[in-house]
């Protein structure tokens, strides 16, 4: 009999997926374009990236805390505690490594934690109770919406979105766990 995956590994393939997809469509971005933004009020390319980040890296620090609670400060003061530096970084090659390294250690590390730890109900942004589960879920949503965002933005100075590209050249289905670029 095969051994099923735990809640945690399916909550992180899919997370994988939509990782690398974010991966690939920062890094077909040229450096030059990185401060693009679609209008005056909206972030910039770098700025939805590190905002990402900020929101990925507070998310997963809060969910390894025995006392998560996402309402004990503003985003401001978390983004000062838990990712400081992370609106510092400024080449393509560095939000790269920051996305592939944060997935990678918040995989280990809140695998380490366990499924039984996700489960426990913890306090969220509104001050509302759910599971960890369920924040790390939105925090994944979260990152799918932006994602969503630069492709957009990638249209707007010229180029094809990489599930696009993926599409056409045939390639989306050979997508593995495993292959993050």
């Amino acid at each position: 009999m095969e051994n099923s995956p735990t809640l945690l590994q399916e909550v992180f393939t899919k997370w994988y997926g939509v990782r690398r997809g974010l991966v690939r469509e920062v890094n077909q971005i040229p450096t030059s374009r990185l401060t693009f933004r679609a209008t005056l009020e909206s972030r910039n390319i770098l700025e939805i990236v590190h905002h990402i980040l900020e929101y990925s890296v507070i998310t997963v620090e809060e969910l390894l805390r025995d006392d998560t609670n996402l309402h004990r400060a503003t985003m401001a003061q978390l983004v000062n505690v838990y990712a400081p530096n992370i609106s510092r970084t400024d080449t393509l090659e560095k939000l790269v490594n920051l996305l592939v390294d944060q997935y990678r250690d918040a995989e280990i590390r809140l695998k380490e934690k366990g499924d039984l730890h996700m489960l426990q109900f913890v306090t969220r942004l509104d001050g509302t109770r759910d599971t960890r589960f369920a924040l790390l879920n939105e925090a994944i949503q979260h990152e799918m919406y932006h994602r969503g965002q630069l492709t957009v933005y990638a249209r707007l100075i010229g180029l094809v979105p990489a599930l696009t590209h993926d599409t056409q050249s045939g390639l989306a289905g050979s997508l593995h766990v495993g292959e993050m670029e």
